[in-house]
């Protein structure tokens, strides 16, 4: 089978690439070849920036693939470019969307693709929605879609967590090894689904060519859910920490940080668990067998090993103790009332 990834040096597709190439997939990846040290040797490089139509038309000119992947597309221009790219070059173009996508607030848990798209609170979410509009709309026999939603996919270098610095993540690590409290919004119960990348890449494989899987779409995630407590408590395990943790209701977060009120509103706040069984039906490598809580030491173990790594985001910090402080006062001033 030949396969043509767009990207494939991401936190998914990384993973996705590698097995793909243990499995026998002939695959081409078109990037602009910055960060090909991650790819398998094995891979064909087709250097050149998508967002150049010319330069990918000429790429493209004698090609044809039994599935081309997009990875990077995030709008309906994007994915209209990629039509017009790709008409005539494939049988099967598969589209990652976003598990964020989702009505909300979640009408019932566990999710199924029976619930509509539709979040009003995050722009990203409501673009790959439209994506799917789109290409529903233009699906045919020359040019069948697939469409896969990711819900919070991970790799060995990330610190997973429901409030924190989006710039630098040891941020984290340092507040817990000087003692300071970490955040946890609302009472830190809600329930969250992970999903391991090395995980989520052998079903993602049984995709590529698949004619079951034209014209639908799927949710991809893992089956291991965690509070939100205990993801906060495997990363302190990691860095040899006990959890000391304040508890704050999301409205009072984002009043003093109102920026993350799409990525907690529209993803984060409430429980979220998943229905795979759509998924699997039409694939048989499903697995969703990696802990987060093993992970959580390798991603803690590279931060501490590597100075490079251990930028602090002091304006972030300065916002987020001025934040607990008032909460504090707040608490305190308000001791015995019904508050």
């Amino acid at each position: 089978m030949k396969v043509l990834f767009i990207g494939g040096s991401g936190v998914i597709s990384t993973q996705v690439s590698k097995l793909a190439i243990n499995k026998g997939i002939d695959l081409y990846i078109l990037n602009r070849g910055k960060q090909n040290n991650k790819l398998p040797l094995q891979a064909k490089i087709l250097q050149g920036d998508i967002h150049h139509k010319e330069e990918v038309k000429a790429l493209m000119a004698k090609e044809h693939f039994d599935s081309i992947v997009s990875w990077i597309s995030f709008t309906v221009e994007d994915v209209k470019r990629d039509y017009e790219l790709f008409k005539g070059h494939t049988k099967q173009y598969v589209f990652i969307s976003s598990a964020s996508a989702y009505f909300k607030p979640i009408p019932f848990i566990p999710i199924t693709e029976e619930i509509p798209l539709g979040n009003k609170y995050w722009e990203y979410s409501e673009n790959k929605r439209k994506c799917e509009e789109y290409l529903l709309s233009i699906h045919n026999e020359n040019f069948n879609v697939t469409i896969i939603r990711p819900s919070h996919t991970y790799d060995e270098t990330m610190l997973i967590s429901q409030f924190s610095s989006r710039k630098y993540p040891y941020t984290m690590i340092d507040r817990m090894l000087k003692g300071k409290p970490i955040i946890l919004p609302d009472d830190g119960k809600s329930l969250w689904t992970l999903t391991y990348s090395g995980d989520f890449a052998h079903t993602f494989v049984d995709i590529l060519g698949n004619s079951k899987t034209y014209g639908e779409f799927y949710h991809l995630t893992g089956e291991k859910v965690y509070t939100w407590e205990q993801i906060n408590r495997f990363i302190c395990e990691a860095v040899g920490v006990k959890p000391n943790v304040i508890c704050i209701p999301t409205d009072y977060i984002l009043k003093h940080f109102p920026e993350y009120k799409a990525e907690i509103y529209g993803d984060k706040m409430t429980s979220t668990t998943f229905d795979n069984s759509k998924i699997k039906s039409v694939t048989k490598n499903y697995q969703s067998v990696v802990e987060y809580k093993d992970i959580a030491k390798l991603a803690v173990q590279r931060l501490l090993e590597h100075k490079e790594l251990q930028e602090i985001d002091i304006e972030f910090n300065q916002r987020y103790d001025a934040l607990i402080n008032e909460y504090t006062k707040f608490v305190n001033k308000n001791q015995g009332k019904n508050i």
